[in-house]
């Protein structure tokens, strides 16, 4: 930090996560017939003078007058409030400590309440600026000090004109009175802090807004890094909201962009990066990992892996994660639903009734009761799908180039021929595998019967659609419902032509099939767990390139990670230089795959920069990692 730069804090909704006023009132008015009444009103009065829309010095006579306080109120609410610290405040306590003279406190909530609070983070008395109650013998609250400038319309201004100070001002808070300090020109910066409360007058009118601390040391070029300062995550293409806020309620600072990034921009934003989210459009190339030099995990939240370099990801030691499973049902329900609408020529009826055209005719439709469906790919979708469509009345074969089980009367096929020429409908959930391209061709569209219904909500490349829109123009086919395509858009709302838009009895979806809410949370549920659990403990389990290691919590001092390519020796290498340098063993874990080997040792003490550069050097070590209790 530079010694010319001061910060004027905020207190309410920023040190703290609540209205100091709001917690006092909550206690005060416990038995108060008219409780509900008064703690809206007060409610209701706080937010608009926090949105400048009600005077400041008017909103606090009004809420002071709803309340009737003694000292009693105010001990009980100083012990609430020291439990409401915003936890990226509380994690960085070092900050204020080690700058406690730049550092300001200014706040129209009560000097009784807030030094309680601020002064365990070191920052000075005479820099805490707040109002001031006045009370009578008995230690009930008379009222409060109208004289004091924070208890006054343009308080903040008022005070930090006063203390004339000459440093560059950066002003953190979440009100609109906060915006009022720069607005006068007596602070370079306004930095609206959100991670409690957003106010959008207030966040339009900043010059950055941040949701964490951390932001501020980020957004202003501050050379201050805690130890404790949390990992950064970014999240691209629309996560679930959920995810975010897991990491967030976990210690991690986040980010989340709507869509997909270019290489070069993805190139830029991973810098600092230790975890990436992202679903299918976001390409993650060998050269995008090399230079992620602090990336650690990578999650993709949805079932495929092949827009990653996943060979790649294991030479650099970072764990990738993916959801092989939750989807499924999603994913299922859409290709039923588009059966049962192609075989009852629904799709072009009803896009002609769309266009004033009534058309009522069975010719042509029918029931997917006695039909028989071929599912190529047997795995998590097929077998659902297999379930379901037995359970409507349908046949069911299909192939898979493992030995599959078969559920129910489901019978296996030992060839993708025999299913093609015997199948009603085709429907396709394989894997994206190389060897699955353009799988389904021209000579497996011409072992189709004549009207075969064609589903593909798989993978674009493992159908060639040129081939498709060919047996679609002849006829021979009924229809087909495909949700995946080539040189799809990184945007939604995106333009996008196919020249199956021709055709009527076509379904064609933007890649939903995955895309329930139900889905999406639960992808979201299951991948930021794993990555937080990897991180945070080490812990493999659900990862597509490391070894799979369920780890026990940590209760030991350190956890000593040490990734390395699958080759004898290493784990006694290891404990030799943990047994040189005094380190006592109290757990240890090994797991390995075809390519790298994964030890997982807790020690009974930290471990010093000798150990953990002697344990890096090792020859075939790919990465060593510390975890701290």
């Amino acid at each position: 930090m530079q010694r010319n730069t001061t910060f004027l804090f905020d207190f309410d909704s920023t040190f703290i996560q609540v209205e100091s006023l709001e917690i006092l009132a909550e206690i005060a008015l416990a038995n108060h017939p008219e409780k509900a009444e008064r703690l809206q009103a007060i409610q209701s009065i706080t937010e608009q003078a926090m949105e400048g829309r009600y005077s400041y010095q008017e909103s606090l006579a009004e809420r002071m007058k709803l309340l009737d306080l003694n000292q009693s109120h105010l001990t009980q609410a100083i012990e609430l409030l020291k439990q409401k610290i915003t936890p990226s405040i509380l994690r960085n306590r070092a900050f204020f400590q080690t700058h406690a003279d730049n550092i300001h406190v200014i706040t129209g909530a009560f000097i009784e309440l807030v030094w309680p609070v601020v002064s365990p983070f070191g920052i000075k008395r005479e820099n805490v600026h707040a109002n001031r109650f006045i009370y009578d013998y008995e230690g009930d609250v008379l009222g409060y000090d109208h004289h004091q400038l924070l208890a006054q319309d343009q308080g903040k201004v008022k005070l930090v004109q006063k203390l004339a100070l000459k440093d560059d001002v950066i002003m953190i808070g979440d009100g609109y009175n906060d915006y009022e300090v720069k607005a006068a020109g007596l602070a370079s910066t306004f930095v609206a802090f959100t991670e409690n409360i957003t106010r959008n007058n207030v966040a339009d009118a900043a010059d950055a807004v941040i949701h964490e601390l951390e932001g501020l040391f980020i957004t202003c070029q501050l050379p201050f890094t805690s130890p404790k300062s949390p990992k950064k995550v970014l999240l691209l293409e629309n996560i679930h909201p959920f995810v975010e806020l897991y990491f967030k309620e976990n210690g991690f600072l986040v980010e989340s962009l709507p869509g997909a990034l270019n290489a070069k921009e993805l190139h830029s934003k991973l810098h600092d990066v230790s975890i990436l989210g992202i679903r299918s459009k976001t390409e993650v190339t060998a050269n995008i990992i090399e230079g992620a030099e602090k990336l650690e995990a990578l999650g993709a939240f949805c079932i495929g892996t092949n827009q990653i370099d996943i060979n790649k990801a294991c030479e650099q030691g970072i764990a990738v994660f993916n959801a092989p499973f939750s989807n499924t049902r999603s994913v299922v329900e859409l290709a039923i639903a588009e059966i049962i609408l192609l075989a009852r020529n629904a799709a072009a009826l009803s896009g002609k009734l769309a266009k004033g055209q009534w058309h009522k005719s069975s010719t042509g439709a029918h029931e997917v009761r006695g039909k028989t469906l071929g599912i190529i790919g047997y795995g998590n979708i097929g077998s659902q799908l297999s379930i379901i469509a037995e359970a409507l009345g349908m046949r069911v074969i299909f192939y898979d180039i493992a030995d599959k089980l078969p559920l129910g009367n489901a019978k296996r096929c030992h060839h993708m021929d025999e299913v093609l020429t015997q199948a009603d409908i085709v429907s396709i959930h394989v894997d994206g595998r190389k060897e699955n391209h353009h799988l389904i061709d021209a000579k497996s569209f011409a072992l189709m019967k004549p009207g075969v219904i064609f589903l593909n909500l798989s993978r674009d490349f493992t159908v060639d659609y040129e081939a498709l829109n060919e047996v679609m123009r002849s006829g021979k086919m009924k229809g087909c419902g495909i949700d995946v395509f080539t040189n799809e858009p990184h945007e939604s709302k995106s333009e996008y032509q196919t020249p199956l838009q021709q055709f009527e009895n076509v379904i064609l979806t933007p890649h939903i099939g995955g895309s329930t809410e139900e889905a999406q949370q639960h992808i979201g549920e299951y991948v930021s767990k794993n990555l937080c659990s990897y991180v945070n403990e080490g812990s493999s389990t659900g990862s597509v390139n490391f070894p799979q290691l369920s780890l026990p919590s940590m209760n030991y001092p350190q956890r000593i990670i040490h990734i390395h390519k699958n080759v004898p020796g290493i784990l006694a290498q290891i404990n030799r230089l943990f047994a040189e340098s005094g380190s006592n063993i109290e757990g240890q874990f090994l797991k390995t795959n075809q390519e790298i080997g994964y030890v997982i040792t807790d020690i009974n003490r930290q471990c010093d920069d000798k150990l953990l550069q002697q344990l890096q050097a090792i020859p075939h070590t790919i990465k060593v990692r510390v975890l701290d209790k």
